[in-house]
């Protein structure tokens, strides 16, 4: 069934320093009309795990949508990723969007003693993780024989109760992990290409507004007739409310290497007045499709006027 494209909007949470200060996270995101509270994964910043965290955001909600953004897959073994996601779906009545991703920040796998293989190997291990989550949600017994993972008769409980299954995530940067996302996921992650294993001044480069369209093209060639089923996310890393945002666009972009018209026009920036970001969503939704925006828990309080004016819409 064709995506309605209509306006969701999330936020990435990272930390709360007590279950007080969680929680009234939480009710202000749900009260400011949000639809999803998403959770990274990593290991040296102070953020909060991922699974555990969002049980609680879960539990402290009454409508808000519970996932990753997304989990790396290295980290752990995709058929216990199943388990834990499809517990949470169930204790949640279904309100998981589960978001897997490669892997990519070196300085997680550096930490954990884990290898940083490449790119490609990471790629083809996470298309093998969606095959054993998937085999996981279904109605009974799989085999799964790979490169990466070998699955013999398991049946994982419990199923998760959203149907056909909770929607899966896939976010990323370079054509082959995009075009695996529009060929495996419900939900496709546009983001710059992080193949250098950290973020650097070439990060924003990669999210030009003609990159970012080239981008979703990966997609459209990955998911083939099932394109206009997906739908597409931006997490905006770039992102202010602003009566001037030629004076923050002036600031930064040189850092970048980037022009000023450059930077605001980039796929992962949402500068401007509250009219000019409207009207920014509203013209790469009918340019790029993206109808899924995401913002950090720094800023989402800011966006609430954008958000009240578009969700659902």
């Amino acid at each position: 069934m064709a995506h309605d494209r209509k306006f969701r909007f999330g936020v990435t949470a990272w930390n709360a320093a007590t279950a007080a200060e969680g929680r009234d996270f939480v009710r202000k995101v749900e009260d400011l009309g949000y639809s999803t509270v998403f959770m990274a994964d990593h290991f040296l910043d102070t953020v909060l795990a991922p699974m555990t965290g969002i049980c609680f955001v879960a539990a402290w909600s009454e409508t808000l949508r519970v996932g990753h953004l997304v989990l790396g897959n290295d980290y752990k073994h995709p058929a216990i990723v199943a388990k834990e996601a499809a517990t949470i779906d169930v204790l949640s009545d279904g309100r998981l969007e589960l978001g897997l991703g490669a892997g990519w920040q070196r300085t997680d796998y550096n930490a954990l003693g884990l290898p940083y293989d490449s790119p490609g190997t990471r790629i083809e291990r996470l298309e093998e993780a969606l095959a054993v989550v998937k085999g996981s949600w279904g109605p009974g017994p799989f085999d799964f024989a790979g490169e990466h993972y070998t699955i013999a008769g398991y049946d994982g409980l419990p199923k998760p109760v959203q149907s056909p299954r909770p929607p899966i995530l896939v976010g990323g940067g370079g054509p082959r992990l995009l075009r695996l996302a529009g060929s495996e996921a419900d939900i496709v992650g546009i983001n710059p290409n992080l193949r250098a294993g950290a973020i650097g001044a070439d990060t924003l480069q990669d999210a030009k507004a003609d990159v970012t369209a080239q981008k979703i093209g990966w997609v459209r060639e990955g998911a083939g007739d099932r394109f206009d089923d997906l739908e597409l996310q931006i997490r905006y890393f770039v992102a202010s409310v602003t009566d001037n945002p030629r004076k923050l666009g002036d600031a930064i972009a040189p850092g970048f290497g980037m022009t000023t018209d450059e930077l605001l026009g980039s796929g992962t920036a949402l500068v401007g007045t509250v009219e000019g970001c409207i009207e920014t969503l509203q013209v790469r939704r009918e340019t790029w499709g993206v109808s899924y925006v995401v913002l950090g828990q720094d800023n989402f309080e800011a966006f609430a006027p954008v958000v009240a004016a578009l969700a659902g819409t």
